[in-house]
């Protein structure tokens, strides 16, 4: 899988814990005059590689700067420029002004972001976003606030799709009052936000490890993470529980035995203080998708006493709020809190390896909707990887290691993401010219990242990679299996194509067949400033054509909202429509296109979410609807095109479409990978995330890891790739044409 980028970047933003004001009145460098060795004092940069942050001292509404957002290359995504109000204000409105300069702004937006933190509100202009060539323009976006619930605000400017973009003179005012002049409210830093005793280390050394030590181990990550979810006190934040963790540690590896363990852990657990028990909440069972995992507690043979005492906690009365997890707002993925990065720690201790495997099983354990399709024991899972944590000797093996584990959970949002120079440095800086898919099962080239470089290899369409520096593709691709994360078996196979012809050395040796025949090559490779492996996930602006006066043909991954209305005027009287969903979504046109299609609005899906005061149970939420009461709706054929490319937002594209009375979706399995992710970060700096929420269909039919799967199944041939042929289209085309 490609660790430089994230092709399929859903824009969000990780919650950071607020800090402790310094000043009476903080001072916000929201004209974008403060530099320092040329970079934006205050400011913070989020978002994808593809684009250029800088400076720019002619364009300007006043002073000597404004901020320029450009896009220069590759998949076009998400970029943001944003300044963290790390407190709560008095007053009921808060409003983020600030002029907006662009240039060729298409396939998205830019606009002004604002958001109130934990869940309280936010805006992006996603509506109303500034499009095309404009000049200086003021705009504004105005939110309620909850003073009682806000921790921090975040304010700034956000870039979607391609062109430039210009920054300057932003303001923010509550009730009308500047903030650079308003004292925010007092707030006393948390005991979990002022332990600092192991910022430089846990001092935790381990050289072996026992089978004894590993159980007593395993017993302390589940507890460790049980209580940090559960325990009333530690969602208040009066503890740090990172480094809870580490104080225990050295007590549960000395542990004689299992006896002595439990008793650690009831002083330890009896320690955290005292609570109230709380009245358990009834649910309807038909409301219910996943419930607690917490059958451990009575069934991993602790001591009455220990096992009363954690039925105690499981039982307690908790606050709807919590230091370490929170709902998003409206939509209700997680949102992990204070998960420190530790990001000076290149090669973190013992200590915080294993706390990076707790974390990160804990919030499997309690926060991952799709839990009941992992289809094998977890708590087997974190027996077996405490000594693979343990043992890794130096930073790439601790990656690997996490890279590993993420595999396991079997889905394709979760990876290490965020341009990890280790994972990009141990699989490959450089890449040939040949682009390969997987095609009859086999790595196939099926196109040139790079024309006149794809010329220079002389390997064709249709050719079969058998070798690879003396080594049987199939047993790389036995190797690369545990490390590419994905929700199914196409899709470890889409991830591991781009990385076959990876490599740090200046050429590969490849063998390869050719019309049954075996053939070798040296191949040249190149850095990725030198080509765009990341073309294959492009499309042009062209969305919509007329195959024929009986076919119309829309491509999902560039249709905007807004071209809608004209180009239905062609589409109407057609006898078919074929919607390619055969990439991921620029747009968002599905509620506007369901209503051109559906004589009447239908149900297509509905969500599971977490629960902040159960953690570990997941729930449905009410159905949503594609379509409207439409007589005029489309009366020919809707055929749909879909394959392992079409991931998340594009899933649930297909899922809205495919109500439609007359469709027929065709193609193979999609990703399996559906619903708004949450990013949280591991020790060592290691960015990750989850699918956050369960899609399903309306009968409650599972999407993830089975994806879309189609009505007709079609994959393309490799005769058909020499050929230059669309298989899937042509089918497509062919079924319009039946009776």
């Amino acid at each position: 899988m490609n660790y430089l980028i994230l092709p399929f970047f859903i824009f969000f933003f990780a919650v950071t814990s607020y800090c402790q004001k310094e000043d009476a009145v903080a001072k916000f460098n929201f004209d974008f005059e403060t530099v320092e060795e040329g970079s934006l004092v205050g400011w913070e940069i989020y978002g994808s590689s593809n684009y250029l942050i800088s400076l720019d001292s002619t364009n300007v509404v006043s002073g000597k700067y404004s901020a320029v957002i450009e896009f220069i290359e590759g998949n076009p995504s998400t970029k943001a420029l944003a300044i963290k109000i790390p407190d709560s204000y008095a007053g009921k409105k808060i409003t983020l002004s600030g002029y907006i300069k662009t240039e060729n702004v298409t396939d998205g937006y830019a606009g002004l972001w604002m958001r109130i933190d934990p869940s309280v509100a936010f805006d992006n202009m996603y509506k109303n976003g500034v499009k095309g060539t404009t000049d200086w323009t003021k705009y504004e976006i105005t939110l309620k606030m909850n003073p009682e619930k806000t921790e921090q605000i975040f304010v700034g400017g956000l870039f979607v799709g391609k062109g430039k973009m210009w920054l300057d003179n932003f303001t923010v005012t509550i009730d009308g009052k500047d903030i650079n002049n308003i004292e925010p409210l007092e707030r006393e830093l948390l005991p979990a936000d002022r332990d600092r005793n192991f910022d430089n280390g846990s001092g935790i050394n381990i050289s072996s490890i026992s089978k004894d030590q590993i159980d007593n181990l395993k017993n302390l990550g589940l507890i460790w993470g049980f209580l940090k979810y559960y325990h009333p006190n530690i969602a208040k934040g009066q503890y740090n529980w990172d480094y809870e963790l580490f104080r225990i540690l050295p007590q549960v590896l000395n542990s004689e035995d299992k006896s002595t363990c439990d008793s650690l852990f009831i002083i330890w657990i009896e320690g955290l203080g005292q609570f109230s028990k709380g009245k358990e909440k009834v649910i309807k069972a038909s409301d219910v998708k996943i419930k607690p995992d917490l059958d451990w507690i009575q069934n991993f043979g602790f001591s009455d006493e220990l096992t009363n005492l954690l039925l105690q906690v499981k039982n307690a009365k908790r606050p709807t709020m919590h230091y370490y997890i929170g709902l998003r707002f409206l939509v209700g993925n997680p949102e992990f809190k204070h998960e420190n990065a530790y990001s000076s720690m290149t090669y973190p201790d013992a200590g915080f390896r294993l706390l990076s495997l707790f974390r990160y099983w804990n919030i499997i354990q309690y926060y991952f909707p799709y839990k009941n399709l992992i289809e094998e024991d977890w708590n087997c899972v974190l027996e077996e990887f405490i000594p693979k944590f343990i043992a890794a000797k130096d930073e790439t093996e601790y990656t690997l290691a996490v890279l590993e584990l993420i595999g396991r959970v079997h889905d394709t949002h979760a990876n290490v993401w965020g341009g990890n120079q280790v994972l990009n440095n141990h699989f490959g800086l450089r890449y040939t010219a040949a682009e390969i898919s997987f095609i009859e099962g086999k790595p196939v080239v099926t196109g040139f990242y790079d024309e006149k470089s794809g010329q220079e290899t002389g390997l064709e369409i249709g050719d079969i990679i058998s070798v690879i520096n003396n080594q049987p593709v199939e047993e790389i691709i036995a190797e690369k299996m545990k490390y590419a994360p994905a929700s199914n078996y196409p899709t470890k196979l889409r991830n591991i194509s781009f990385d076959l012809l990876r490599t740090n050395d200046s050429i590969i040796n490849i063998e390869f067949i050719r019309n049954g025949r075996a053939e070798n090559k040296t191949l040249k490779t190149y850095s990725y400033e030198e080509i765009n492996v990341y073309s294959k996930y492009e499309y042009s602006d062209t969305c919509f054509k007329l195959i024929n006066e009986d076919i119309a043909y829309i491509n999902n991954g560039s249709l905007k909202k807004e071209y809608l209305p004209v180009i239905w005027k062609e589409i109407q009287n057609t006898k078919g429509l074929i919607i390619d969903i055969r990439n991921y979504p620029s747009d968002f046109p599905l509620y506007q296109l369901s209503c051109y299609l559906m004589p009447k609005k239908t149900q297509f899906v509905k969500f599971t979410k977490g629960s902040i005061k159960t953690p570990g149970l997941f729930t449905y939420t009410k159905p949503l609807y594609s379509g409207k009461k439409n007589k005029n709706y489309y009366q020919g054929k809707v055929i749909i095109l879909i394959n392992e490319i079409t991931q998340s937002s594009a899933e649930f594209h297909t899922m809205a479409y495919r109500v439609n009375q007359n469709s027929i979706v065709i193609g193979s399995t999609t990703a399996g990978a559906d619903g708004n992710v949450s990013r949280f970060d591991l020790p060592g700096g290691i960015i990750t995330m989850i699918s956050g929420i369960g899609v399903y269909y309306p009968d409650g039919q599972e999407t993830q890891r089975i994806g879309i799967v189609p009505d007709i199944e079609i994959k393309p041939t490799i005769q058909g790739i020499k050929e230059g042929r669309d298989e899937l289209l042509e089918k497509a085309i062919s079924l319009i044409y039946e009776n």
